[in-house]
């Protein structure tokens, strides 16, 4: 009997899931990085509602004076309606490019910091996995056989 238990006793595997989210608002220096990223996404927000403002005025400008123009003049118009749109386009997608990249240098060290956590934990603790539970993987967590290491990987980051 003892023969056949102890095959079972050495295949005998840890799992273990957290809540990445509680884990990231629950440490002071990502709440930091959220709130500055925050703020500069509203400054990116707030120059592109000055421009699209802007542009709105313009053309609403150039609809009530259209009649008095001459063709030149109203294909110059419309060419500058037309460039400033296009800048508008440039800028957001300018803007996207640097809030990604002031996401990944600001968010990257604190994320390295929590992988860092969540293997100190996996190796201390012999987990096989740690999954993620609330980013729709897995589908499914037996809490039985599974554990919840969020506070020991908060622990760890203390």
């Amino acid at each position: 009997m003892l023969m056949l238990c102890a095959p079972m006793a050495t295949f005998a595997q840890k799992f273990g899931h957290l809540d990445s989210q509680a884990l990231l608002q629950s440490l002071p220096e990502a709440i930091k990085v959220q709130s500055e990223l925050e703020a500069q996404g509203k400054i990116y927000e707030n120059d592109l509602k000055a421009m699209q403002d802007e542009l709105q005025r313009k053309a609403e400008e150039y609809d009530k004076n259209k009649s008095t123009m001459n063709a030149t003049k109203q294909a110059e118009t419309e060419q500058a309606l037309q460039d400033m749109y296009t800048k508008i386009q440039q800028t957001a997608a300018d803007n996207q490019q640097a809030f990604n990249k002031l996401q990944q240098e600001k968010l990257g060290p604190v994320l390295d910091k929590v992988r860092k956590a969540i293997e100190a934990v996996a190796k201390a603790g012999n987990y096989v996995y740690i999954m993620e539970q609330n980013a729709g993987q897995p589908l499914y967590v037996n809490t039985a056989i599974s554990e919840d290491v969020t506070a020991k990987v908060k622990a760890q980051l203390k």
